[in-house]
C-alpha cells in the first residue's frame, strides 16, 4: 500500500515537472517572435514590446501602423486617423486605408471628405460634378442646382402719384409677387419681381381730411409739385380744349360736305328736267 501511494506521488511530481519544462519552452519560442514582450503596457496595448510598440490592444480599441521612415510601430487608438477607418472583428479591431482620394471614409466604398481639389458626390470623389450639380467651393461637395421659383401676381395697386389717389388724372399703379425658392448659383434667375403701369382715374379733388395712399393722412404738396401739377392741369385743359377744337372742325367740315353733295344732286335733278 505505502508502495503504490509512493509510486502515484512519484508520478504526479514527473507530471508537474514535465507541464512546466512544456510551458516555459512555449514562453522561449514566444519571447524569439516578439522581444521583449510585455503584460503591463500603457496607452490601450493589452500586449507590447520595447521595439515594434502595441502588439495587441485592449477592447473597443484599434490597432494601428504608425510609420516612422522604415520602422512601423503598433499603437492602439479609441478612432481611427484620417485617411482610415475602423473596422471590427472577434480577433482584432484594426484601421484600414481609405481610396487613394479620400481623406475620411466610412468604409472602403463610401467617402465622407475628399482630398483638396476634389468634389464629393455620393461617396465618391470627382474632378467635375455630374450634370444637374454645381460645384459648392466652400464645403467641396456637389449640390444639386435650384431654379428660381416665383408666386403668383397680387392685385393690382390703386391708381395713385406721389403716394395720393385723389387730384390728378393720369397715374401709375403696381403689383408684385413673392419669391418662392432662391436659386443656388447656376440656377435659373428670378424674374421681376414689381410691375408698374400708367393708369387713368376720373379726376376729382381731394376732400378736405382725405387720406391718400391707403392710409398716410394728406401732405402737404410743396410749391415745385403744386407747379408741376399745375402745369400738367393746364396742358391736360390744353390737350382737351384741341380735342374738342379738332371733333367741332370734323364736325363742321362733315356738315359743309353734306349740305355741298345736297346741293349737287339738286343741280343734277333740275338739268335732267
Amino acid at each position: 500500500m505505502q508502495l503504490q501511494l509512493i509510486s502515484l506521488v512519484l508520478i504526479f511530481l514527473h507530471s508537474m515537472e514535465y507541464i512546466d519544462t512544456q510551458q516555459a519552452s512555449r514562453i522561449r519560442r514566444h519571447k524569439k517572435l516578439h522581444p521583449g514582450v510585455s503584460h503591463g503596457c500603457q496607452g490601450g496595448c493589452a500586449t507590447c514590446s520595447d521595439y515594434n510598440g502595441c502588439l495587441s490592444c485592449k477592447p473597443r480599441l484599434f490597432f494601428f501602423l504608425e510609420r516612422d521612415g522604415m520602422r512601423q510601430t503598433g499603437v492602439c487608438l479609441s478612432s481611427c486617423p484620417s485617411g482610415y477607418y475602423g473596422t471590427r472583428s472577434p480577433d482584432i479591431n484594426k484601421c484600414t486605408k481609405c481610396k487613394a482620394d479620400c481623406d475620411v471614409c466610412f468604409n472602403r466604398n463610401f467617402c465622407t471628405k475628399c482630398k483638396a481639389g476634389l468634389y464629393l458626390h455620393m461617396g465618391r470623389c470627382l474632378d467635375i460634378c455630374p450634370d444637374g450639380f454645381e460645384a459648392n467651393e466652400q464645403h467641396m461637395e456637389c449640390k444639386a442646382i435650384v431654379h428660381c421659383k416665383v408666386g403668383e401676381w397680387s392685385q393690382w395697386s390703386p391708381c395713385s402719384k406721389r403716394g395720393k389717389t385723389c387730384g390728378f388724372k393720369r397715374g401709375e399703379e403696381s403689383r408684385t409677387r413673392e419669391t418662392l425658392r432662391i436659386p443656388s448659383a447656376s440656377g435659373d434667375a428670378c424674374p421681376a419681381m414689381k410691375e408698374k403701369r400708367k393708369c387713368v382715374v376720373q379726376r376729382r379733388k381731394c376732400r378736405k381730411g382725405e387720406r391718400k395712399g391707403g392710409g398716410e393722412r394728406k401732405r402737404r404738396p410743396n410749391k415745385e409739385e403744386n407747379k408741376e401739377e399745375n402745369q400738367e392741369s393746364r396742358q391736360e385743359e390744353r390737350d382737351t380744349d384741341n380735342r374738342e377744337e379738332s371733333e367741332n372742325k370734323n364736325k363742321t367740315e362733315h356738315r359743309r360736305r353734306k349740305a355741298q353733295n345736297k346741293q349737287r344732286i339738286s343741280t343734277a335733278g333740275s338739268s335732267v328736267q
